[in-house]
C-alpha cells in the first residue's frame, strides 16, 4: 500500500518546513508514504525549502496555474508513480498533518472511497460570522446536489483512493473541492468525514481576492457540476417556473374580460405567451442536456478504462 501526499504550493517557504515536519513517517496498514510538492510557479524558495527536507517528487508549474490544475496533475504524477491513496493538504499548514494516518484509515479498511477532513467551521475562531455563514450554505448545497450529508464540502484536507480517482474528472478551472464531492456523490461512491482541529492561520487565502468573487466562483463551480449530472432536473423547475409566470398574466387577462376590461390588456396575453414560450424552451434544453448528460457518462467510461490502462501500464514499468 503507498500513500502520497500532495501539496500545492505557492510561494510557501515559510510555512513548509511545519508541514513537512508533521506529515507521519509511518501509518498502519501502508508500506510507503511518499510527499508530492506542487509547485505553482512560485518565486521564493520554496523547491529548496522541500528539497532539504529530502522531497524528490515535484511537479513544477512555470506560472500560476491555479489550484484545481495543481490538483490534476498531483493526481496524474501520484497515480503513475503507483499511489493506491492520494492524500491532498495544504502548504499554509492550516490542516494537522499527524491526522493524516486518520484520514486514509477508513479507505485501508474498505469502508469509504473519499475521506474528507471536516475543520468544524463553527469553531475557526479567525472566521467571520458571514464566512462561518457562506460555509453552510455551501456544504447545504453541495450536499443536495451530491445527495450527501457533509458538514465541510469545502475543506482541502483529503484522502481519495485510487479507484476514486480514476472515475473523477475535474474541469473547472477554480477549487476542485465541491465539484468532486458532486461528482462523487452522484457516481454513488462513498465518502466520509473525519472532523479535525485546524491550526492556527498563518497567512490571507490566496485561492480568491475577496469574498464576493468567492461566492461567484464556488457557485459557477456547483451550478455547473448540476447541470452535469442533473439536467433534466434543473431545467424542468425552470420551466414550472416560468409557466407560473405565464398563467398570472393570463389569470390577470381573464379576470378583466369578467368585469368586462379586458380589450385594453392585450399586452397581458403577450407576456403570457412570451413566458410559456421560454418554458417550453427550457423543457426542450431539459431533454437535449439529458441526453448529453447519458453520452457524457458513455465517454466517461471509456475515460476511467483508459486511465486504468495508462496507470497500471506505468506502473508495471517502474
Amino acid at each position: 500500500m503507498k500513500v502520497f501526499v500532495q501539496v500545492p504550493c505557492l510561494n510557501e517557504e515559510q510555512t513548509l518546513p511545519l508541514v513537512l515536519a508533521g506529515i507521519p513517517k509511518q501509518i498502519p496498514g501502508v508500506d510507503e508514504i511518499e510527499i508530492l510538492i506542487i509547485d505553482d510557479g512560485s518565486t521564493d524558495r520554496t523547491l529548496e525549502v522541500a528539497a532539504e527536507f529530502g522531497v524528490t517528487h515535484f511537479v513544477h508549474h512555470v506560472r500560476n496555474m491555479g489550484l484545481a490544475r495543481s490538483f490534476r496533475d498531483g493526481i496524474d504524477y501520484a497515480l503513475r508513480h503507483g499511489a493506491d491513496i492520494v492524500v491532498n493538504t495544504d502548504g499554509d499548514n492550516q490542516y494537522p498533518q499527524e491526522r493524516i494516518a486518520d484520514l486514509v484509515q477508513p479507505i485501508i479498511a474498505g469502508d469509504a472511497d473519499i475521506v474528507i477532513g471536516d475543520r468544524q467551521t463553527h469553531t475557526i475562531e479567525h472566521f467571520s460570522p458571514f464566512k462561518k455563514l457562506l460555509q453552510r450554505v455551501g456544504s447545504t448545497v453541495v450536499n443536495i446536489a451530491a445527495s450527501t450529508d457533509l458538514p465541510d464540502a469545502a475543506s482541502g484536507f483529503r484522502a481519495y483512493s485510487r479507484a476514486s480517482l480514476y472515475r473523477l474528472n475535474v474541469v473547472t478551472q477554480f477549487s476542485y473541492c465541491m465539484e468532486t464531492i458532486i461528482q462523487a456523490g452522484n457516481k454513488r461512491m462513498k465518502i466520509a468525514s473525519l472532523a479535525i482541529d485546524t491550526n492556527a492561520k498563518t497567512r490571507e487565502s490566496r485561492l480568491f481576492s475577496s469574498m464576493g468573487q468567492h461566492v461567484v466562483k464556488s457557485a459557477e463551480a456547483i451550478l455547473r457540476s448540476y447541470i452535469m449530472f442533473k439536467p433534466f432536473a434543473l431545467f424542468a423547475w425552470l420551466g414550472v417556473l416560468l409557466v407560473i409566470a405565464g398563467l398570472v398574466p393570463f389569470v390577470r387577462y381573464a379576470i378583466l374580460i369578467g368585469v368586462g376590461d379586458g380589450g385594453n390588456h392585450l399586452q397581458s396575453l403577450i407576456v403570457g405567451v412570451v413566458f410559456f414560450a421560454g418554458a417550453i424552451i427550457a423543457f426542450a434544453l431539459g431533454v437535449l442536456a439529458d441526453l448529453l448528460r447519458t453520452n457524457r457518462i458513455l465517454l466517461e467510461e471509456t475515460l476511467e478504462r483508459l486511465k486504468e490502462l495508462q496507470y497500471d501500464a506505468a506502473e508495471v514499468r517502474r
